[in-house]
């Protein structure tokens, strides 16, 4: 019996090994990440086919950087020549000034698609110093990929560093204790580093794709389920250490008590991410098995690490404020004790009005603007590519420089070009054949990001499409913008049935019944609704944003509904377990009442760390963040703590049905 510290030794020591290997590829996911635009086509969309296509015209896939400058009054010979004389990565077209007026110019400078961001970088340095009263900058596709890359590179350290400050400070409020704390965060950094490694192995081999939202949402997901699921032991072991001296049978206890719904729990985030998978999106096939990942890692940090350490430290691992055997739980009282007896009082009133505040917050749903921002409100703070745009739509048509890409037929060219010809295009002008296509280029009034570029795309698509026998498709910018927006919303009336079909089979298998996993569902699918009314509210009125992407709404149901059937799962596994001993009554309120205080705990931490993804200047990103903290605690504190245990008690038995907790058999009843 002496020996019973070995294998929780071994354990710990293969984590310490794996950790120190696995840990530095966390930094390094952002080598493997692609973040133009090739990672957010739609596999099957005609944007998609055109880029294929332009490969037979040119061998070198590039991007363009636009080079745009402005003197309020009127370029001089010498910013000309200064124009002319820099050295661009890329080829570069002649110095092309302003038709309206003689105040700017502009560069068309093709860089290698596989990597613009270093000739970005590159252009903006050679512009440094330009003349004095000579404003230049960079716009343009290249630019906005550069300008992407340099907001997501705080995911390596700022967000890291943000997600764990927050985390560490809630647990040491929760436990008030120095030693815990730390050894959670320990547990979250493997998981994380694990991942790291797991993801960044199959990103370098081509297995998944990863861009930078895919990369953030993984640190937040891995740091906030692995802490979730140490809370849950961490809280069972602590219980049970009051009622054993034996650390090892007080450990033993617990894993067994939590283990099946912490698995169930990490099995319906697997499930409901990987669902992405019916994505026609590259960016939301591949955030699916990353999610995935990310969630067996932290699953298997917090049974075989968190068990192993906190074994070996025993009680230790509390202090100062150790649990002594035979002391009192601290769960039997205090304020879940509370909520349980005014539940009990009036559980049907309870149900009743908390439906109805929810309903309140559906209500505004549909003032949630989800049809697509431009490309240039992507980004909550100032960007040269945004400035860029904008002084160059002052003195140019708005798509100089990302032209949209009309292939058809060549025996057809001729129609092609006029019927191009429609409101909205600046000039279309052919830019050769190659294997029996011609191409067009197609300059847009508006700019290649905007609302009217893409009403300007739709109509040409209608044109070009209408001369017979030519096979034209439109590509470019523009219409892969449309094409994604269009592939998004088309993913949410896909994706969202399949999510609610995964997540009730979990459920049903875990609770073996079929009434609670379609109540839990109905309750945490009104949350979801309510945080997005509420969202919309803030969105529009709060925060003044211009939109949202039509894969925010899906994203945040996706989240939202696995991550808040969690904390579900984790209050009904423990009222089926109570009832089994206490009876129907009993069972939900000692239920709730025990684990109050750690589901509230686990749904603040992870609420805080998806909180930390606001710290990202990115639009998509800062919206999923208020997402999915809010609703996290809408679960936490009303859904889980009030709706779903007002409805068990005045269902009753009925609500494990068919299984043999539903019969009336019972005499503790």
């Amino acid at each position: 019996m002496r020996a019973r510290w070995v294998l929780p030794a071994l354990i710990t020591v293969a984590w310490l090994v794996l950790g120190a290997f696995a840990g530095p590829y966390t930094g390094k996911l952002s080598q493997v990440a692609v973040n133009d635009s090739t990672a957010f086509l739609p596999a099957s969309a005609e944007a998609t086919e055109v880029a294929e296509r332009l490969k037979a015209f040119d061998d070198q896939r590039s991007l363009p950087a636009v080079v745009v400058a402005e003197r309020a009054t009127g370029l001089t010979d010498g910013d000309r020549a200064y124009l002319a004389g820099i050295a661009h990565p890329g080829r570069a077209s002649p110095v092309l000034p302003s038709r309206q007026d003689d105040q700017a110019a502009r560069v068309v400078v093709a860089v290698d698609a596989a990597d613009p961001a270093d000739a970005v970088e590159e252009l903006r340095a050679a512009l440094a110093t330009p003349p004095a009263g000579l404003t230049a900058l960079v716009t343009g596709p290249a630019a906005q990929v550069a300008d992407l890359r340099a907001a997501f590179g705080g995911i390596d350290g700022l967000l890291l560093v943000v997600a764990g400050a927050v985390v560490a400070l809630i647990l040491v409020l929760v436990y008030r204790s120095p030693l815990l704390p730390l050894v959670v965060l320990l547990s979250g950094g493997f998981a994380l580093g694990v991942a790291s490694l797991a993801v960044y192995l199959l990103a370098d081999h081509d297995v998944l794709d990863l861009n930078g939202q895919s990369q953030g949402i993984l640190s937040i997901l891995v740091f906030g389920a692995a802490t979730d699921y140490a809370l849950l032991l961490v809280s069972r072991f602590r219980e049970q250490l009051r009622d054993t001296a034996d650390r090892y049978r007080a450990m033993r206890t617990a894993w067994r008590a939590t283990v099946e719904p912490v698995v169930a729990s990490a099995a319906t985030v697997v499930l409901g991410v990987l669902c992405l998978l019916f994505s026609d999106l590259k960016s939301n096939k591949g955030l699916g098995p990353v999610a995935a990942i990310g969630i067996g890692a932290a699953l298997l940090a917090a049974t075989t690490f968190l068990p192993a350490v906190l074994v070996l430290l025993g009680r230790a691992a509390f202090w100062p404020k150790r649990p002594a055997p035979g002391s009192a739980h601290p769960e039997a009282g205090g304020v879940w004790a509370r909520v349980a007896g005014l539940i009990s009082a009036r559980p049907r009133l309870t149900w009743v009005v908390t439906a109805l505040v929810l309903l309140l917050g559906v209500a505004f749903v549909p003032q949630l603007k989800a049809s697509g921002t431009a490309q240039s409100d992507v980004f909550l703070g100032e960007v040269d590519s945004v400035a860029g745009q904008e002084l160059l739509s002052r003195h140019f048509p708005g798509g100089s420089g990302a032209p949209t890409v009309v292939l058809a037929r060549a025996a057809r060219a001729s129609e092609v070009a006029a019927a191009a010809e429609v409101t909205g295009v600046s000039t279309v002008e052919a830019r050769g054949e190659a294997d029996g296509s011609a191409r067009f280029d197609v300059v847009l009034d508006d700019p290649a990001d905007s609302e009217a570029a893409t009403a300007t795309v739709q109509r040409l698509r209608e044109a070009v499409r209408a001369v017979p026998d030519a096979d034209a498709k439109v590509g470019g910018p523009t219409a892969t913008q449309l094409d994604t927006r269009r592939t998004s919303e088309r993913d949410r009336l896909v994706i969202i049935p399949i999510v609610l079909l995964v997540v009730f089979a979990v459920l049903a298998l875990l609770l073996r019944a079929l009434v609670a996993p379609l109540l839990l569902i109905a309750t945490v699918v009104l949350s979801f609704g309510a945080t997005l009314g509420v969202s919309a509210l803030v969105f529009n009125e709060l925060l003044g944003f211009p939109g949202a992407d039509p894969v925010v709404p899906l994203f945040g149901f996706v989240f939202l509904v696995a991550l808040g059937v969690d904390y579900n799962i984790f209050l009904m596994t423990r009222v089926r377990e109570e009832t089994r001993g206490s009876g129907a009554r009993e069972g939900v309120l000692r239920g709730l009442t025990i684990t109050g205080g750690v589901i509230t705990s686990a749904g603040v931490v992870l609420a805080a760390t998806f909180s930390a993804l606001a710290v990202l200047p990115i639009l998509f990103l800062a919206q999923i963040a208020f997402i999915v903290a809010f609703g996290v605690l809408l679960d936490t504190l009303v859904v889980r703590s009030l709706l779903v245990p007002a409805l068990a008690l005045d269902i009753g038995r009925g609500i494990w049905w068919p299984s043999r907790l539903s019969r009336p058999d019972d005499r503790r009843t």
